[in-house]
């Protein structure tokens, strides 16, 4: 993390926080961890492709598939991603 770049904004009903990459670090980060305390963090997933494709394929699935159900799966895309909305393509 670049601790310079990383913000905190807090009112009285959210919180925020901006966090910042270091100039050398590269890729995408996959997913965060939160909480009050260490031993119960919780996870999050950041959206991306991979993720809104494994979600969907749990969520159609959820346990062991046979081949035939995996074949026919939709073919996820995500096309855009900004503060307000996400746009995804499912064919």
């Amino acid at each position: 993390l670049a601790s310079p770049e990383s913000s905190v904004s807090v009112s009285a009903h959210n919180a925020v926080v901006g966090l910042a990459k270091a100039p050398g670090s590269t890729g995408l980060w996959e997913k965060f961890s939160f909480g009050l305390d260490p031993s119960a963090l919780q996870e999050r997933l950041f959206v991306s492709e991979e993720n809104v494709d494994g979600f969907l394929g749990t969520a159609f699935c959820p346990s062991p598939c046979s081949q035939s159900a995996l074949e026919s799966q939709a073919l996820i895309e995500v096309l855009d991603v900004t503060e307000d909305r996400i746009q995804i393509r499912v064919e």
